[in-house]
């Protein structure tokens, strides 16, 4: 015998909920096996347009929708009974239901698809997808085209390491998310239709979290996605009505959330490792969006070097990171030739040191005035002039002239005793209480490894007289802050931030300076990795014997020659090779004391 089968569809609620998100809906039903519909949606995006096409194995018998949400004027509508079997529904917060019999023994199959265009775009999509295929058969192919993904990388390790790595690399590869139609269309920054012209659009740019390793991550085995990342961009700048790139981008809309313009950043990481094929259009995007009034403080910091803190309560980490972005326009502009524009930016590249308090030996909130913040406390998180973080912490963030921060601390000695003792004292509640997005679990001491900004700092030691303590260090973050189990991931992971920090650690190095052509070296965390490079060539990483004790990195060889330098070139990697650390017990402090040290403006 058959039996009924119900099921709703409720355009009404999302997974983050709340009163007014959902600005309109409608749904069509197209015939008894096929829907057709739009929702916009208002929030981080808030005019997000999701179109959809949905259809189904088993003919419609009966179906109807409520809506809560009474309109004030509706037309004349009610000449219908609109709510039942009447094929053309709209409203705020509509739940529709569905009703349909099923042979005995069967299941009703439903595929979906979805469109930032149109409903007849995501029919398209649902068509060129799913059409013919069961469920099985989807799986499979999704399965199929994972494991083809996931295996460009290949390690050896424990079971525990192993599911760390692959979870890991898959985080990497959900954002940023593609954004068109099978046909090439997309919505654009403009809320206009876009057509693809020979790249693949994105959207979902977390870019205070994303540009520090999930971009150098994709750019290093992913180039074809990297460089098609960085050209929507560019399009996000031309469609934009205020000339920005992207600050954090979703479905076709600005969110502006956290600070800097770290676009610039990823551009200008794509243009030295994998080339930009409009420089002219990438340094005019780039050059617009680091003079715009509508950046936090950005006016204030082109007058004065700095943003001062009366006009900005996280001044000192604007500061900070407006100068590592004005370094990576410095590169993408010298390496377009521009040298006019390489000059300016070099210069404002310099500007971390206007927030350096000679007296603290660490970065403050500085007044308009040129006076530093009073009562400061360098280790308090929330309302000292830093965003999402604090002093002892952000002071580090100059990943593009180590060298110069260096001194700004008072010298290699004073500097390595900040490191050791960001890392060995422990950080008191008060001061982080009151900061949503730092929590116990994401600290190592003072260290705050589940917020993006500290990712780099281990790896700092390399331009240190001790570098080995960065060996040391890295794998107690691998093991306290990545564990298998459900919650085992200790932070936010950011659209795959700080899974990508795992990855990049777990072979051995970090894009510490986006932008640069170097990955400073640390020490693997697992014994073996082939990396299968999209040109054909292989680069092996081997570290027989690593292991909790055998942490530290006794001598490095590259092709079997001994390598006296603590980074690598991305060309190196892409030439393919072998790596090899040799493993110790006791750290060699004689290896890297004062030569090949990594770059330093």
């Amino acid at each position: 015998p058959s039996s009924d089968a119900q099921f709703i569809l409720d355009l009404g609620h999302g997974i983050y909920n709340y009163d007014g998100k959902t600005l309109w809906s409608y749904l069509r039903v197209e015939n008894d096996t096929l829907l057709t519909g739009y929702r916009i949606t208002n929030g981080w995006a808030r005019q997000n347009y999701t179109y959809f096409a949905i259809s189904l194995s088993e003919p419609i018998q009966n179906y109807g929708y409520r809506d809560k949400q009474r309109m004030k004027y509706s037309g004349f509508w009610h000449k219908n009974d609109i709510h039942h079997n009447f094929p053309d529904m709209a409203g705020r917060e509509m739940t529709a239901y569905f009703q349909t019999k099923l042979p005995a023994n069967h299941k009703l199959t439903i595929k979906v698809a979805l469109s930032a265009v149109s409903q007849s775009g995501a029919l398209a999509n649902l068509r060129a997808e799913a059409a013919g295929l069961t469920f099985e058969q989807v799986k499979a192919k999704a399965t199929e085209l994972w494991t083809k993904e996931l295996t460009g990388l290949e390690i050896e390790g424990t079971d525990d390491q192993k599911a760390l790595f692959y979870t890991s690399l898959y985080h990497t590869m959900i954002n940023p998310s593609v954004y068109m139609d099978v046909d090439g269309k997309y919505r654009g920054n403009d809320m206009e239709i876009h057509q693809a012209d020979g790249f693949t659009n994105y959207t979902i740019f977390s870019l205070w979290d994303t540009y520090r390793a999930e971009h150098p991550l994709l750019n290093l085995i992913k180039p074809k996605q990297g460089a098609d990342m960085a050209e929507s961009m560019i399009r996000i700048q031309q469609q934009s009505a205020l000339d920005l790139l992207p600050v954090w981008y979703l479905m076709a809309n600005e969110g502006w959330c956290m600070s800097g313009y770290h676009a610039v950043a990823v551009l200008s990481d794509v243009a030295k490792k994998l080339g930009i094929k409009d420089k002219k259009a990438m340094l005019e995007a780039m050059k617009a969006t680091a003079n715009s009034k509508w950046m936090e403080g950005l006016t204030d910091y082109i007058q004065y070097g700095y943003v001062p803190y009366d006009r900005c309560g996280t001044s000192a980490s604007n500061t900070l990171e407006y100068a590592y972005d004005d370094w990576t326009i410095y590169q993408a502009a010298l390496d377009a030739g521009d040298k006019e524009m390489a000059k300016t930016f070099k210069k404002r590249a310099m500007n971390y040191k206007n927030v350096f308090n000679p007296a603290l030996g660490l970065a403050c909130p500085k007044y308009k005035d040129g006076s530093w913040k009073k009562d400061f406390s360098p280790l308090q998180t929330y309302g000292e002039g830093f965003i999402e973080g604090n002093s002892a912490n952000y002071s580090f963030h100059v990943p593009h002239d180590v060298k110069g921060m260096i001194e700004c601390f008072g010298g290699d000695k004073k500097f390595i005793e900040r490191l050791d003792n960001l890392f060995a004292e422990p950080l008191d509640k008060k001061y982080y209480e009151d900061n949503e997005d730092i929590e116990e679990e994401c600290l190592l001491g003072g260290y705050v490894h589940g917020n993006e900004p500290s990712h780099h700092i281990p790896y700092l030691y390399a331009w240190t007289s001790q570098p080995w303590k960065a060996q040391y260090w890295l794998r107690e973050i691998m093991n306290r802050m990545y564990v298998n189990n459900i919650d085992g991931l200790h932070g936010n992971d950011d659209c795959g931030q700080m899974s990508a920090w795992y990855i990049f650690t777990a072979m051995g190095f970090y894009p510490v300076c986006p932008g640069s052509d170097q990955y400073v070296l640390g020490a693997p965390y697992v014994p073996s990795c082939k990396l299968s490079l999209p040109n054909g060539n292989i680069f092996f990483i081997k570290a027989p014997g690593v292991s909790d004790k055998n942490r530290y990195v006794k001598e490095v060889k590259l092709n079997g020659k001994t390598y006296d330098k603590l980074y690598l070139t991305h060309s190196d990697i892409m030439k393919g090779g072998t790596l090899e650390f040799i493993m110790s017990a006791t750290p060699n402090k004689k290896r890297c004391i004062t030569t090949g040290k990594p770059y330093s403006l």
